[in-house]
């Protein structure tokens, strides 16, 4: 099996194993009674996205091969998963030991994103052409455990993309024994906690607009939060049938909108760029509201399908941004305190405050039900569209706007 073959299978399985079940949680634990603990289910994520660049940083870059951490991580988060709905219905259920299974999971799981990256660069001649490709893979992984566990199996509301998931890890972390063997790249190196969670990138770059982009960054993933957690649920009770796989259509515009992008690029420029992913955030929360309730389908699936732009427009357009603005001895930094900012620290505080207003202004047995979710749906939408303000007003890089003149 040639390597290229044995790294795009590896990707189509990474995103398979989380897009199995994070779509489809939120709609179990409220099958199951737990709908006011959702929120701690997509809470999980973040914390294990701020722990695992010091597993990264101080352990696995040093002293371990990356496909023999990628296995051991896989094997031991998918049992994890596999085991998590003992402890969410039947006689050992407790919603703390569900939530605390699934965040071994994530611990596991989070270190696995940046290292299947790692590895499949380290194994490509022509990162630049090569690795999109392989990267795609990965958006068909989520795409296709969406349709299984929704379409094929109308296994939303229970048990079964959890195991999915679970036996998809073990698999997985099986497989990564037999991926190309890769040395731990920072082998004798001395690990510094500034290095780690870019604090040095920050200061070396020094630029306002750099700074303004990172507050924008970490704003607009708090109402990011919202959307990961309830839209599915929203779905769901809106009466739209198997809620995960149309949750995938997301991500199949992310596809096609990727694709799109180069040929934007040099028209529009990175603000203007920028702030079409913003707006497509307050447009989508506002297609959600405004479609709440008369549960109008077309409102409803167009929001879900405005998830390629607002993440195309703004995730990958930022990392492209950041990318131009540090040096190369820092990018790495660079993009790394970007993700501890955005899916860390802002989807933290997003999940949490996500829960807030679930629980406190939806109430499924309510008549008014759908109306409490269009007001549920209009703060994310306030909140994306203050951010947008904030940054169209005080985000101007000229530096970056010669580099795309030059080019």
């Amino acid at each position: 099996m040639s390597v290229k073959v044995r790294l795009s299978i590896m990707m189509f399985l990474q995103y398979a194993v989380w897009g199995a079940w994070y779509v489809t949680v939120g709609n179990y634990m409220t099958a199951i009674g737990m709908q006011s603990e959702i929120y701690w289910a997509f809470t999980v994520s973040p914390i294990a996205s701020i722990i695992s660049p010091f597993f990264l940083g101080m352990i696995a870059d040093r002293y371990f091969s990356t496909e023999k951490v990628l296995g051991f991580l896989h094997i031991i988060g998918g049992v994890a998963m596999f085991i998590s709905p003992m402890f969410a219905e039947g006689p050992l259920a407790s919603p703390t030991l569900f939530i605390v299974f699934l965040l071994i999971n994530m611990l596991c799981y989070m270190p696995t994103v940046g290292l299947t990256n790692s590895l499949a660069f380290n194994h490509l001649s022509n990162q630049e052409k090569e690795f999109p490709i392989i990267r795609a893979f990965g958006t068909f992984g989520w795409i296709a455990a969406g349709v299984l566990v929704s379409k094929v199996l109308g296994a939303d509301l229970t048990s079964m993309p959890l195991k999915i998931a679970g036996i998809l890890g073990i698999l997985l972390g099986i497989f990564s024994f037999v991926l190309p063997h890769t040395p731990p790249p920072a082998l004798g190196e001395k690990a510094s906690f500034r290095k780690i969670i870019g604090i040095d990138a920050f200061n070396k770059i020094k630029s306002k607009p750099f700074y303004v982009f990172i507050i924008s960054s970490f704003l607009i993933c708090i109402p990011l939060s919202v959307y990961y957690a309830y839209a599915p649920v929203f779905v769901n009770s809106s009466g739209i049938e198997n809620p995960g796989f149309v949750m995938s259509f997301g991500q199949m515009s992310e596809f096609v909108f990727i694709l799109i992008m180069p040929l934007l690029f040099p028209i529009l420029g990175i603000k203007k760029m920028l702030l079409t992913g913003m707006f497509a955030w307050v447009l989508r929360y506002l297609l959600f509201a405004l479609g709440a309730p008369d549960q109008v389908v077309w409102m409803i699936l167009a929001g879900v399908i405005l998830h390629g732009i607002c993440y195309d427009f703004f995730f990958v357009a930022g990392f492209i941004y950041v990318d131009k603005k540090a040096t190369k001895d820092i990018r790495a930094q660079a993009q790394g305190f970007v993700v501890l900012a955005t899916y860390g620290f802002g989807m933290l505080i997003g999940a949490q405050l996500a829960g807030y207003l679930f629980n406190g202004m939806v109430d499924a047995s309510s008549p008014e039900v759908f109306n409490q979710w269009q007001n549920f749906w209009y703060v994310p939408a306030v909140l994306a569209a203050i951010v947008m303000v904030f940054f169209a007003a005080m985000f101007k890089d000229k530096e970056v706007e010669k580099l795309e003149g030059a080019n």
